[in-house]
């Protein structure tokens, strides 16, 4: 089968017509899009912690994100980190705890249940770090057990192997605040114990590793050092701390836009002394009630918003369909896009102190950070549409090629941000703390500088020779920032034709692997256990998501017009909602891999729209 046949074409062309009209109809006034970034109920477990701690749970409040978790309990008793995955011991600590906060009796059955899946997972004891520091502040543990990094680390100079800029931006903000907090030891006292979650009390095994046990050691030297800190230079480094906090917070009083550093940047900051009257604090609570949802399946909050994101996106999905670049549509978002420049100097300019300001962040207000690949997609949405009569596109394109790493490749948010110490400390057992290069990003760069008619310049030479020195044996890319390597692969191919390659023997590989991995249903999917088992590589449930993904690889690749995109597009026909969406519950974004994953809303729907784009107007980027 191939996509010649008059009647699928027609049926392609109508699916992506209804497509089309569903994303604008999405479109804000202002401007930008936005999907929900759904993630799991830790986030809102963490909420009633932070509001127990402060003294402001409000009854209404804790029962309505009850009622959420409670939703998402899967049948053994526990909770997961994504829509399908296995049950997870922190995830579901977090979710019984906050649910006795809220009420809920230990007796219950769904409590019951909970605690009996807790225990048989190995107890409280094997919790995560970040989940037994939430556990120690409502007094339900010991923060004497709890691997700690003292606030003098801030006082480290810039290139000090355990320097706050050793770790990626996300670990940065989030660490500064903890360690602020792990000095302080604060503790409320929840009205219930948790002693029916207790497991069989096993000692956690020993480091088997020579760098392992020395982190060990420094643990231990860092809590005999917290008993008795050296009093000047224990207030010098609180008060770096409080003013490095301070001077980070974002105008819609986030800190970098996301949960963990956000909350626990509050906490630190109450623990210092400021009252909930105080401007920074009274921000940042307000911030948090413009991250939360709430509707008759409960009371959510997003750990982030991706509205520059969803916006770049949109913009080249749309253009991919067919829509003219002068649509009002269009010349809003490049309006409301360009507008988004991030102007000031964050914490990447510390490795790259020369270089001017021009990139884009993911959220509505993260000055601080500004990442690569938003920077990418933007600059190659605004681009194709024609629209840099301030110069917004250019200033963005030299930041971009200013934060490339010394591999070749780039990261995300921060330059030669690859220490592999930082991940080997005990206070560092959960997500990714660094920021290296990833295929994917580095992809969006090459594909934009490409685009710009620089496939011949250095950094794009580098960048290339970075991607093909990191193709898989099976002819794959490792997806950092999607599920997975359906998501990494699907990045790459598009860069490698914007550079003529697309008979390049790393092109054919990539295509024969999307062609392997294709479901009997036609779609494409691949389960996040692929992060942590190899065995799931390319493998899960089809979603309208990845199979858009693998679209774009295989019209990229040049295989637009045979049987596996012919089958592909059948399955997005087929499974399109009369309204032109697609119903998409599974994860297919990841905030750090095995760890953290996301649920983006809007990609069920702008996906489809590109990759049906470029499969019927012949298009490869």
């Amino acid at each position: 089968m191939t996509i010649t046949a008059d009647r699928q074409i027609d049926a392609a062309q109508e699916a992506l017509a209804r497509a089309t009209r569903h994303l604008l109809d999405l479109q804000s006034p202002h401007g930008w899009w936005k999907g929900e970034l759904e993630t799991n109920v830790t986030i809102d477990a963490e909420d009633l912690f932070l509001r127990t701690f402060l003294g402001g749970l409000a009854p209404a409040q804790a029962a309505a994100s009850a009622t959420w978790i409670r939703g998402r309990q899967r049948p053994d008793g526990s909770w997961a980190t994504y829509y399908g995955g296995p049950g997870d011991l922190s995830t579901s600590v977090e979710a019984y705890v906050a649910l006795r906060l809220a009420g809920d009796p230990a007796d219950a059955a769904h409590m019951r249940r909970a605690a009996a899946f807790v225990r048989d997972a190995g107890g409280v004891e094997g919790t995560r770090v970040f989940t037994r520091m939430w556990l120690s502040l409502l007094g339900l543990w010991s923060w004497s057990s709890v691997p700690t990094l003292p606030p003098e680390q801030i006082l480290l100079p810039v290139r000090a192997p355990l320097s706050i800029y050793s770790f990626g931006c996300w670990a940065r903000q989030t660490i500064v605040a903890l360690s602020v907090v792990t000095a302080v030891r604060p503790q409320t006292a929840a009205s219930f114990v948790i002693d029916e979650l207790r497991g069989p009390g096993r000692a956690p095994a020993p480091p088997d590793d020579a760098w392992g046990r020395a982190f060990e050691l420094l643990d231990r030297a860092c809590h005999l050092y917290g008993r008795r800190p050296a009093r000047p230079l224990r207030r010098r480094a609180l008060a770096t701390a409080e003013r490095w906090i301070v001077d980070r917070q974002e105008r819609d009083g986030s800190w970098g836009g996301i949960q963990p550093p956000w909350v626990w940047s509050i906490i630190a900051l109450k623990v210092l002394g400021y009252g909930l009257d105080h401007p920074v604090l009274v921000r940042a609570l307000h911030g948090l009630d413009t991250f939360t949802i709430e509707d008759e399946h409960g009371r959510r909050l997003e750990a982030c918003q991706s509205p520059v994101w969803d916006t770049a996106l949109s913009v080249i999905a749309l253009l991919d369909a067919g829509v003219d670049r002068r649509d009002p549509a269009i010349v809003r978002a490049c309006e409301w896009l360009t507008a988004q420049e991030v102007s000031t100097r964050g914490d990447w300019a510390v490795r790259r102190p020369g270089l001017e300001p021009g990139g884009f962040p993911f959220e509505f207000a993260n000055d601080s950070y500004p990442d690569v690949d938003d920077t990418a997609l933007v600059v190659l949405a605004l681009r194709r549409a024609g629209h840099d009569s301030e110069g917004a596109a250019e200033r963005g394109l030299t930041w971009m090629v200013g934060m490339q790493s010394r591999s070749g490749g780039f990261g995300a948010f921060d330059v030669d941000n690859e220490s592999s110490l930082c991940s080997k400390l005990a206070f560092c057992d959960f997500g990714a703390v660094t920021d290296p290069p990833s295929a994917d990003v580095t992809a969006h760069v090459l594909e934009t500088l490409a685009d710009a008619g620089r496939a011949t310049e250095r950094p794009a030479i580098r960048a290339l020779g970075w991607l093909l020195d990191r193709q898989e044996r099976d002819g794959s890319w490792f997806g950092r920032w999607g599920a997975n390597y359906v998501y990494g692969t699907a990045s790459v191919l598009p860069a490698l034709a914007a550079c003529g390659l697309e008979t390049h023997e790393s092109t054919r590989a990539a295509v024969g692997w999307l062609q392997r991995v294709q479901n009997p249903s036609g779609g494409f999917g691949e389960d996040l256990r692929s992060y942590r088992d190899r065995s799931w590589i390319g493998r899960g449930a089809s979603t309208a998501s990845q199979t858009a993904w693998a679209l774009l690889g295989l019209a990229a690749g040049g295989a637009r017009s045979g049987r596996t995109a012919a089958r592909a597009v059948a399955w997005l026909v087929e499974n399109q909602r009369p309204d032109g969406g697609w119903d998409e519950p599974y994860y297919t974004g990841t905030g750090f891999p095995g760890d953290f994953y996301l649920n983006y809303h809007l990609y069920r729907d702008v996906f489809p729209v590109m990759a049906l784009g470029r499969v019927l107007a012949g298009r490869d980027a």
